[in-house]
């Protein structure tokens, strides 16, 4: 096998090892794909300023995101259908940002639920993510097998109220797990280390949904439900009762304006997520990255500001920094690497992140990344 070096190369190899359905579900974007694209093409216009003849010794890229202490400021997204990637693949994400440090986001749309994930970890504190639904009850009751498992944040989604519009999934039939169509599995069977692992899990549907849900009994009834359950009337005050309700750290995810912003500081959150669902909702919105900086500067000094959407690499993660980014989530290269390699290739893409982060910061002539701030950024590029 090829020396792998970056997230590129791990996502050439997911696209080999992972069925068509499952890597376009990670790999794509809503409508035309225009702001999926930007996600990362916006990163390569802003430009760095390199140092030279400065003491690079003694280096740390340690932090902390919501009080938590963390190796560097990146931390896995919440990613759906993750065990549909890689058996167990949630798991797997777990074990290996526990090892390395930063913190885990486990999707209520996972295929490993709660449970599975706080027994395999120790009990290791990770994150969970979830929705506002129709079904208040059946949200209390994930609220509570979070507190349970013993997680230390809860990141509320917000942008997912109506889904966007994905082709790809449309034309493909995404289901999970998926139908035994004869084109599904043709494309199956050219996917042997895929199919091996998935036979030797018994982990194939929604772990966080299926038995905890009334009436729902079988997948087709599963995709039913959860179309309709998503809530198109969430509102703020929604968001105070999931705060009081959970007790604990609170971050919303999908802030991309400023009004928006400032409702997101007021509402007693400990932090926003800049982001726009790595451009699988509104396509023509802009990139996470040039929307950062203005929602910054109006709500920074307020609330703790993070970011998604795009990062392909250590630098990507400075520059976010730099335009003020307190933190950063990584979706699609956290994939690649579980879809190409498993629990090892979740690692890999951690140590090419953190590699490349704690290069570029020397280059830029810092020793901490709490110092990093848009002086090493090149004017006029950002």
């Amino acid at each position: 096998m090829a020396v792998i070096t970056t997230i590129e190369d791990l996502r050439v190899l997911a696209q080999k090892r992972v069925p068509r359905m499952f890597y376009d579900y990670a790999d794509s974007g809503s409508w035309t794909e225009s702001t999926y694209r930007a996600n990362s093409s916006d990163f390569q216009t802003i430009k760095l300023r390199q140092r030279v003849a400065v003491n690079m010794e003694n280096r740390s890229t340690r932090s902390t995101m919501v009080g938590q202490d963390v190796a560097m400021p990146v931390a896995i997204a919440p990613t759906g259908l993750t065990g549909m990637q890689h058996a167990d693949g949630e798991i797997l994400g777990a074990l290996a940002a526990k090892r390395f440090g930063i913190p885990f986001t486990l999707s209520t749309m996972s295929i490993c639920s709660i449970e599975d994930v706080a027994e395999a970890t120790g009990r290791h504190p990770f994150w969970f993510q979830t929705y506002t639904m129709k079904d208040r009850g059946f949200v209390e009751r994930l609220i509570d097998r979070a507190k349970a498992a013993n997680c230390s944040a809860l990141v509320l989604t917000l942008d997912l109220q109506i889904m966007g519009q994905r082709h790809k999934d449309l034309k493909n039939g995404l289901s999970a797990p998926p139908k035994l169509t004869i084109p599904n599995i043709l494309n199956m069977a050219t996917k042997p280390r895929w199919g091996m692992g998935m036979l030797g899990t018994k982990r194939r549907g929604f772990g966080n949904l299926i038995g905890h849900i009334g009436g729902v009994s079988d997948m087709s009834s599963l995709s039913a439900w959860t179309a309709e359950q998503f809530d198109p009337s969430l509102n703020w005050r929604d968001i105070e009762w999931i705060k009081k309700r959970w007790g604990g750290k609170l971050i919303l995810k999908g802030i991309q304006d400023v009004e928006d912003a400032h409702y997101a500081a007021d509402s007693g959150a400990d932090a926003l997520i800049v982001s726009n669902h790595g451009g699988r909702q509104l396509d023509g919105a802009p990139s996470s990255i040039s929307s950062l900086r203005a929602i910054v500067e109006a709500v920074g000094h307020k609330i703790e500001v993070h970011m998604d959407g795009g990062i392909r690499s250590g630098q990507d993660v400075l520059k976010a920094l730099a335009l003020g980014a307190k933190a950063t989530y990584i979706g699609r290269a956290f994939l690649y690497g579980l879809g190409a390699m498993g629990q090892p290739g979740v690692t890999k893409a951690l140590e090419i992140i953190h590699r490349e982060l704690d290069l570029t910061m020397a280059f830029c002539g810092h020793t901490s990344i709490e110092t990093v701030d848009k002086g090493i950024l090149l004017p006029g590029t950002f």
